[in-house]
């Protein structure tokens, strides 16, 4: 506090805060020149200093400068008693206030309230002074639900942008859309980096890393806004949430099937999904749900896809680039149990010769698996991997010069669903005739097999978007010098084409793809 002449005894303070949500409702009893007016008649002649907060929310004190210097102040014993219009003004967070009082009792500071006919220096008064704000707090928090259902009501009705964060490729404008005025997305300069790094990521054997290093080279920045200033968010996260969000993909039948695996609630008919908006996912009250936005999107959807299907499997890889111990740690797991299969080493006893062996941790659970080490060596396990992934690339190249041939997989999963959809129309016609028991079970029967047959479409999908978008010329070449590669090499090459490998003495090594 500068400038201020102090007594023996402190001096006292004014405290006069409005809060955004007080200007809104036009509440002049609250405005400061008022809340300053009344406060400086109560206190007289005394010497006195006005600490204001205009415009600064209750919930907490870290946000409202006056109110720190003002508690500064009376540590550095300067002030003898604060005065307010009403403890509100002070703090609506109960908690908080408690904690404040209790540390302004320790310096001898009372707190006055105008409009509360009490004050902190009885016990009386401190119990009414907290059953007020314990009122206040409910308020706050009314106001505050009611803020966010209101958001939600909007987010669900409407395709507008509903505002917080800036989305990075975006800036909205006001537009008037089915009689109704609300924010549109539409693309900014930086528009064509978010295509970019699309374009970078999809193919499979790019990483983040090539994204980073392209913007960096070209001097491209994801520039957001941050506490009102504009910063450069480019790392890795920032640019990883770019590639999954919704919001730029130009979402059509397909992008609905894949938010239809993923279990959201989906507000738009399949019709609506035309190729052209982008998507708006919003979580409130943990249930997520999708939107079509007024915006159009930026990316073409097999690309958004794409890059999602890329994604989802990195997600599932760990990241093992520093394993010395084989290329293929993270991928194994046992046969019988599922866990994770774990290469060891150990050496002969003059030391000489080093093996490498499997341990099952399976086997150190509770229920524990068949074996705790494995008959089968790590090199085994290699080569047949390796041997099946030169496999996986040859039927991929065929698949790809003979597009039209039968597809055995597909093929099955059709015949499943048809025989699901068969199921469900039988169950159906028993319906009529169901006593509450028996359509209680059809019920959830046909819901099970509502769920399994999502499942198997799912499936359909990715796989019939997964044989479409690969290109298996950044596979070929590394394969041909297979030999040559690092353990680290050989592991990120295996990363871009294998989900798991399977293995148990009795069963052999089984390899499923992701591709």
């Amino acid at each position: 506090m500068k400038n201020i002449k102090t007594n023996k005894n402190g001096i006292t303070a004014i405290y006069v805060r409005r809060s955004v949500s007080d200007k809104d409702k036009g509440n002049n009893s609250l405005s400061i020149s008022a809340q300053r007016e009344e406060c400086i008649k109560f206190v007289g002649d005394c010497e006195y200093q006005v600490y204001c907060d205009d415009g600064k929310s209750g919930k907490d004190v870290q946000h409202r400068p006056e109110f720190m210097q003002m508690m500064q102040d009376a540590r550095d014993g300067l002030i003898s008693r604060i005065v307010v219009k009403k403890y509100d003004r002070f703090s609506r967070n109960m908690r908080e206030y408690l904690n404040i009082t209790d540390e302004l009792d320790k310096y001898g500071v009372t707190v006055y309230s105008l409009s509360e006919p009490f004050n902190t220096e009885t016990k009386e008064g401190r119990m009414m002074r907290n059953n007020l704000l314990n009122f206040a707090e409910f308020e706050r928090e009314t106001i505050a639900a009611r803020v966010a259902d209101a958001y939600s009501t909007r987010a669900r009705e409407t395709g507008f942008y509903q505002g917080g964060k800036t989305y990075y490729g975006f800036v909205s404008e006001r537009r008037t859309i089915n009689g109704k005025t609300g924010s549109v997305l539409v693309p900014s300069e930086q528009a064509e980096s978010v295509k970019i790094a699309y374009d970078i990521y999809k193919n499979p054997s790019t990483s983040l890393k090539d994204v980073i290093e392209y913007f960096k080279e070209h001097d491209v920045y994801t520039l957001t806004k941050k506490n009102g200033q504009m910063v450069d968010n480019m790392d890795r996260s920032h640019i990883s949430r770019i590639l999954e969000s919704p919001l730029y993909v130009c979402a059509d039948k397909e992008v609905y099937a894949f938010f239809v695996s993923k279990g959201y609630e989906i507000l738009d008919d399949i019709e609506a999904y035309d190729g052209v908006h982008g998507v708006f996912i919003h979580r409130t009250s943990g249930v997520t749900f999708v939107k079509l936005g007024y915006h159009e999107g930026l990316i073409d959807p097999q690309t958004w896809l794409a890059v999602q299907d890329k994604k989802s499997h990195n997600r599932r890889i760990p990241n093992n680039a520093n394993a010395n111990h084989s290329w293929l740690t993270g991928f194994l797991k046992c046969g019988h149990c599922g866990y994770h299969l774990e290469i060891h080493y150990y050496d002969n006893a003059a030391g000489t010769r080093r093996y490498r062996y499997l341990r099952d941790s399976g086997a150190y659970r509770k229920e524990g698996c068949v074996r705790k080490f494995l008959k089968t060596r790590p090199d085994e396990v290699e080569k047949a991997v390796e041997q099946a992934m030169r496999d996986r690339i040859d039927q991929l190249v065929i698949a790809r010069h003979t597009a039209d041939a039968p597809d055995t997989e597909n093929d099955a999963l059709r015949a499943e669903i048809i025989k699901i959809d068969e199921e469900i129309r039988k169950l159906m016609k028993k319906l009529a005739d169901a006593d509450t028991v028996l359509f209680e079970y059809i019920q959830t029967t046909v819901n099970e097999l509502h769920e399994k047959k999502s499942e198997l479409e799912r499936k359909m999908q990715t796989k019939a978007r997964k044989r479409k978008s690969i290109d298996t010329k950044p596979l070929e070449e590394p394969m041909k010098i297979w030999d040559t590669l690092t353990i680290p090499e050989k592991h990120d090459l295996a990363s871009l084409m294998i989900e798991v490998v399977y293995v148990s003495d009795e069963n052999g090594i089984e390899v499923k793809f992701s591709i």
